[in-house]
């Protein structure tokens, strides 16, 4: 990095510091930290849910995995093809029920619907699985931060770490939204810029090299079920496993329901999320092109290429970035790398606060709901400053430690996925679930995905889980409240599925989601057969 680079990088957190205590000044109370005071417009929540799902990794992995990784190609495209879906169920069941209760965690549903058991079990999951993932999230973004910067990890670790704990203590869930969207722009435009540069590196009579490994073209893996081939990039494992997942980690998980709060009403939440399903494929197809021309790139640049073996993968993309991007943009895009390694741990670092006060701290000392805003808000920075140094500290601690360690929590995050859905559902798609037959069935869920990742984790792909979990879940959860449903549930019935269906009209937005979801499809065999030999 050249000087101009440094001042470009050193500017951007200075902005983003200042941002955060600027916003931070206008907060009096905690719903002004935890949700904006509930007046966030629906662009701004819509691209900051987009910028939290493209991190570094995003810009970074996709394009590795297409053009450099075994077994990769274009079949990560098969990863876009359940998220319109998925947004329509969430606005049709989720987002009007959020918006009913007017909570400031999800978890107080489930509180008012089975009891404060179910509450604490799922709130205390999360806590536990998004605290350790931030940590495993910001040692992975720093890994290729730490390329760009040529720093030791643990100090970039430290940094991102620190000023991620900084402007997020202030600024709270607004200054979270602002930084994401600047993050967006700025890695969008990145990969646009990277494209150019890579069209200007090779010669156009080398773009024939693309056909040299037909399996990378290829798109929709049919041949593969995921379920004793151990084969996990197929069609149906990401359709139908990817659509739980999505479901669950959209509107069950409180880092990213959240901001589904902010707005003023349920419409504006739903109309978020129907910008988020429209713009996310084009900017995955952007960066899914870097890996494309990336290919042709590697065959006609073989002493580059060299520069790559005994390395990771993802070094690729840093690697190019260092030596063929001028000064300036290099810093600019750095800037945006470590911005997007900062989002790693800021879009949970204020969930994580909102739960352990809400969900915990409240019950341990009722007294706490009486003490003035002031105070409140008080408890929340400092709520949130230790799950910053909770995240660091074991991102610290997994350096040079086995690339296991991320697989690991990633499981872990996918075996509850499915049955925290199912929790969700059969609250709001049964009059008859209760508390313990509900409890019971997370915990059958939670139990057979353990069993499929002991004795068959090689074989069976873990976004399979998402569904399996979520079907033994469901179903023992209703079975069970069947056979012990003796107490008396019907207070607790806050809105039902069939009234949802009455009082919310969604049709418009299932409509422009149905035609995504169509599009990415069709686009998507366009491709493979554009692409085919």
């Amino acid at each position: 990095m050249t000087t101009i680079d440094w001042i470009i990088l050193f500017v951007y957190i200075s902005f983003i510091i200042a941002l955060g205590w600027w916003v931070g000044r206008k907060q009096k109370s905690q719903e002004d930290y935890y949700l904006g005071g509930r007046s966030m417009p629906s662009w701004q929540i819509a691209l900051s849910v987009m910028a939290t799902q493209v991190s570094a990794i995003s810009l970074i992995g996709a394009p590795a995995f297409i053009a450099l990784k075994a077994n990769g190609g274009l079949v990560w495209l098969q990863y876009e093809f359940a998220i319109p879906l998925a947004m329509m169920f969430i606005m049709l069941i989720l987002i009007p029920m959020y918006h009913r209760i007017h909570s400031v965690t999800i978890y107080e549903y489930l509180e008012l619907r089975f009891g404060e058991k179910t509450r604490l079990l799922i709130s205390a999951v999360f806590l536990l699985s998004r605290g350790l993932g931030s940590g495993v999230m910001l040692l992975a973004t720093a890994i290729v931060t730490a390329v760009c910067l040529d720093w030791e990890l643990s100090q970039t670790i430290l940094l991102i770490g620190l000023v991620a704990i900084v402007y997020t203590t202030f600024g709270g869930i607004v200054a979270d939204i602002y930084s994401d969207i600047i993050q967006l722009f700025i890695l969008w435009g990145g990969a646009i810029l990277t494209l150019i540069l890579i069209w200007l590196n090779i010669d156009t009579s080398d773009l024939y090299l693309i056909f040299n490994d037909p399996a990378r073209l290829k798109v929709f893996e049919f041949n593969a079920t995921g379920l004793g081939d151990g084969q996990t990039f197929a069609f149906w494992p990401m359709l139908i496993g990817g659509f739980f997942l999505y479901l669950s980690y959209y509107g069950c998980d409180q880092s990213q329901a959240q901001r589904l709060l902010t707005t003023a009403t349920a419409k504006e939440a739903k109309k978020s999320l129907m910008i988020n399903g429209i713009f996310r494929f084009p900017l995955v197809l952007t960066y899914s092109a870097v890996g494309l021309l990336l290919i042709p790139f590697l065959y006609a640049n073989p002493d580059f290429a060299a520069k790559l073996n005994g390395q990771q993968p993802d070094f690729l993309v840093p690697y190019f970035l260092i030596e063929y991007m001028p000064a300036g943009a290099l810093g600019l895009i750095i800037a945006g790398f470590f911005a997007a390694s900062m989002s790693s741990i800021d879009s949970a670092l204020n969930s994580l606060s909102a739960a352990s006060f809400k969900d915990f701290l409240i019950k341990i000392n009722p007294e706490l709901e009486n003490i003035s805003d002031k105070k409140q808000l008080l408890y929340s920075r400092w709520l949130t400053i230790f799950w910053g140094i909770i995240a660091t500290l074991f991102a610290l601690q997994m350096v040079g430690g086995s690339e296991t360690v991320l697989e690991l929590v990633n499981k872990i995050g996918s075996a509850f996925y499915g049955p925290v859905l199912a929790t969700f559902w059969l609250g709001m798609l049964t009059k008859t679930a209760n508390e313990k037959g509900t409890i019971s069935g997370l915990l059958l869920g939670v139990g057979f995905n353990i069993f499929l990742w002991q004795f068959y984790g090689s074989e069976v792909s873990w976004l399979w889980w998402n569904f399996f979990g979520f079907l033994i879940t469901f179903v023992c959860g209703f079975l069970i409240s069947s056979i012990y449903n003796k107490e008396e549930i019907e207070d607790r019935l806050i809105l039902h599925f069939s009234e949802l269906i009455k009082l919310n009209s969604t049709k418009k937005y299932f409509y422009v989601l149905s035609i995504v979801f169509v599009l990415i499809i069709s686009g998507s065999y366009i491709i493979e057969v554009l692409l085919s030999p």
